[in-house]
């Protein structure tokens, strides 16, 4: 039943992520290919995973919170039509982003993508008290940069999505494991998808190795 529940929604989130990737400025598809490695993170193209496998989520009685992180050591790892959707919703708030680490004096800020969708009548969500925490500390948001006007009356009909992008202070190691909490429920299912995106890295360095390496079969 809870394998169902939690199949049910993901796939939510990813109808909402994609919705919402639509109408920004489009990525070229050979740049899934041709995005240079930096400071060694994976090469772009080889990822297999599916936004689904990197989704935190947590269920209250009203509502279902969706947690996604947007940094590049991690989206990186997804498959190439994921990964430009994450790529471009970014890429759309970048002004937004930049201002708010500057104001803030935020060398390196940690983004993610936040849905609360509505499993009841008129729902109420309180959107600051989403909380992260590791490394001994907790992190609550900076910034909530709204994709939508229901996230701003932070109340949800039935079936109603609100969504944003949050902003948190540096020192995030997405490396290590953390708790995500809000009003009394939490999750350490991030433990978890470290070990997956472990694995996955490993995978994607040898496929990109083994493509590279002359006389490899197509």
């Amino acid at each position: 039943m809870a394998v169902a529940v939690r199949k049910s929604i993901m796939s939510w989130v990813a109808m909402v992520f994609i919705v919402l990737s639509v109408g920004v400025a489009p990525t070229h598809a050979q740049d899934t290919l041709t995005v240079p490695r930096v400071d060694d993170l994976p090469p772009v193209g080889y990822g297999t995973l599916g936004q689904e496998d990197i989704s935190i989520t947590l269920v209250g009685p009203d509502f279902t919170v969706g947690f996604i992180p947007l940094n590049e050591s991690v989206s990186r790892l997804l498959r190439s039509d994921t990964y430009n959707s994450m790529r471009r919703l970014r890429q759309s708030r970048g002004d937004e982003i930049a201002e708010t680490a500057r104001r803030y004096g935020i060398r390196e800020p940690a983004i993610f993508f936040v849905s609360f969708f509505g499993r009841g009548q008129q729902a109420r969500f309180n959107p600051e008290a989403l909380t992260i925490t590791g490394q001994n500390r907790s992190f609550r948001p900076i910034a909530m940069l709204a994709n939508s006007r229901a996230f701003s009356d932070r109340q949800l009909s039935q079936r109603e999505t609100a969504t944003a992008i949050y902003i948190y202070e540096d020192g995030i190691r997405l490396a290590d494991p953390f708790t995500l909490s809000y009003e009394g429920r939490s999750s350490n299912q991030w433990e978890v998808i470290i070990r997956l995106l472990e694995r996955e890295r490993a995978a994607v360095d040898a496929r990109a190795a083994a493509i590279k390496k002359p006389g490899f079969p197509d």
